[in-house]
């Protein structure tokens, strides 16, 4: 539920904030509206009038990662005026780059996994927000572009976003950098020819 257009957007960032404050700190079960409010420095009633629950400040948060740090997000899709090599590439280090430079994405991911099997609904409000969007628009992507001959391209977007969240998780929400390394430069070149191999005209 988005808030309520009578709150200010000062007021708005504040809530936002404190809110991103108290998960980082203590996760989703452990989060307390009252240490919400103290940091927004705004009243309860205030906070319950446009977030009703802590899931709803959890989904706007998500939301607003989404628009800040332009997870997933693809752009100029409609213009086909970059090859696709290109454009695909700037895609994907867009989005390694921001969640390996911004320590609060990592841990906001790892709380979400983490809570998971307790609130299923928030995973599904990051897969409702960023997930979902990103690969539609990917798929759309890969099916109208009049340079790419793509059979399937559901799934096609499907393993090239599911790369690049694998590459995530395994090296950075899990530590496992070091355990199975990888160099970014050499994943990016073979996927991208994986994708492309398919046909383009």
């Amino acid at each position: 539920m988005p808030p309520s257009r009578d709150l200010s957007p000062e007021k708005t960032e504040a809530i936002l904030d404190g809110a991103m404050q108290e998960f980082l700190e203590n996760g989703y079960a452990g989060a307390r509206v009252d240490k919400i409010v103290a940091a927004a420095k705004v009243s309860k009633a205030t906070v319950y009038r446009h977030f009703p629950d802590k899931e709803a400040l959890f989904t706007a948060l998500i939301q607003r990662m989404a628009v800040r740090k332009k997870l997933f997000q693809l752009r100029q899709l409609q213009s086909f005026e970059e090859d696709p090599a290109s454009f695909l590439r700037r895609f994907a280090e867009n989005m390694l780059d921001n969640v390996a430079t911004d320590p609060q994405i990592l841990t906001f991911l790892r709380i979400i996994i983490g809570e998971s099997g307790r609130f299923p609904e928030l995973a599904q409000a990051f897969v409702r927000n960023l997930e979902k969007p990103s690969l539609d628009n990917l798929t759309q992507y890969f099916a109208s572009h009049p340079q790419l001959q793509i059979a399937d391209p559901e799934v096609t977007a499907r393993a090239f976003v599911g790369t690049l969240i694998h590459f995530v998780m395994l090296g950075y929400v899990l530590h496992g950098a070091e355990i199975m390394p990888i160099e970014r430069d050499r994943l990016l070149n073979h996927l991208l020819d994986l994708i492309l191999k398919q046909g383009t005209s």
